[in-house]
């Protein structure tokens, strides 16, 4: 039993989790004094309604979804309120279109499904974004609430749906499958916040020291990861944690270790990564009052943590 008790954690699955399957690995959450179980989500939905039921802590979730619901827009309904309050960040991410491999160009897509997580919150927008440059009406396309990108990927290689955004291992996976990557969002924008970490108000108020500790704990495994000198180990970690194929490893891993596409040093957020969401969504899901971070966000643990390391 650790001195600060367990905090129960979300996240939807790929290698962005590496760091925490380090510190998990390497008894770094215990050795701060606090225990840690992972679950991965089949969907955003049902983390926000897992949160918002108290059943989880700590949330791994696409920066959209923080904004959708502070704004009142998520996708799980009404009368569900996570109350995410942002911690952390995570990655930048790079959000791949992946296309079946008879599809040549996003204009091909007019007439066929897309698979998404939700409709209107997590990474839809990049998809939106994509299909209205090339000239594609929204209309013309059946989107389809799928859910992870496990999920989705499988119901684009089985030839359920045409396409579907995918992050790392999945981008490697379906490229080595034969599939096409038409597009993304690292093309598309100088920076996205793709990913933050996230905890419940309650939480945050009621149980600071074991957050604290926690971010400590991910910060250590986020250093492990990133060193350079630990590649073979991050390899091993990766192909244990998630049977990724061996020849995807070292494309995933590249990706992912790349502050561009993926994991953000010291877990730091991205100003502009954070405005390009929020007009994302202010132009795909008009309506309301967006939030800003100063209603969601708090910093104060991550802050002192990153003091304590001299950072």
């Amino acid at each position: 039993m650790t001195a600060l008790g367990t905090l129960r954690i979300v996240a939807f699955p790929g290698a962005p989790n590496l760091p925490t399957f380090a510190a998990m690995e390497h008894g770094w959450f215990r050795d701060r004094g606090v225990g840690v179980t992972l679950e991965l989500t089949p969907s955003s939905v049902f983390q926000a309604q897992q949160v918002a039921a108290g059943e989880f802590d700590v949330a791994f979730t696409a920066f959209d979804n923080v904004v959708a619901y502070a704004s009142g827009q998520g996708a799980a309904g009404e009368g569900v309120d996570p109350g995410y309050v942002v911690i952390m960040g995570a990655t930048q991410l790079d959000v791949s279109l992946i296309v079946d491999p008879s599809i040549e160009a996003v204009t091909d897509l007019a007439g066929r499904s897309i698979a998404l997580d939700a409709l209107d919150t997590g990474f839809a927008f990049v998809v939106y974004e994509i299909l209205t440059r090339a000239g594609v009406g929204l209309d013309r396309c059946e989107l389809v609430a799928v859910g992870a990108t496990p999920q989705r990927w499988q119901s684009v290689k089985s030839g359920t749906h045409a396409a579907t955004l995918t992050i790392e291992p999945f981008t490697s996976l379906a490229r080595a499958s034969g599939f096409t990557v038409l597009d993304s969002s690292r093309r598309l924008f100088d920076s996205y916040q793709g990913g933050v970490v996230a905890t419940r108000r309650a939480v945050l108020n009621e149980r600071a020291e074991a957050v604290r500790a926690f971010i400590d704990g991910y910060l250590d495994g986020l250093a492990w990861v990133l060193e350079p000198s630990n590649r073979e180990a991050v390899i091993g970690l990766l192909r244990e944690r998630m049977d990724v194929n061996p020849k995807a490893v070292e494309s995933v891993l590249d990706s992912v270790l790349s502050p561009e596409s993926g994991l953000t040093p010291l877990a730091a957020l991205l100003p502009e990564g954070m405005e390009t969401v929020r007009t994302l969504r202010s132009r795909y899901s008009p309506g309301g009052t967006l939030a800003s971070i100063e209603d969601f966000g708090d910093l104060r643990l991550w802050e002192a943590s990153i003091a304590a390391r001299g950072t």
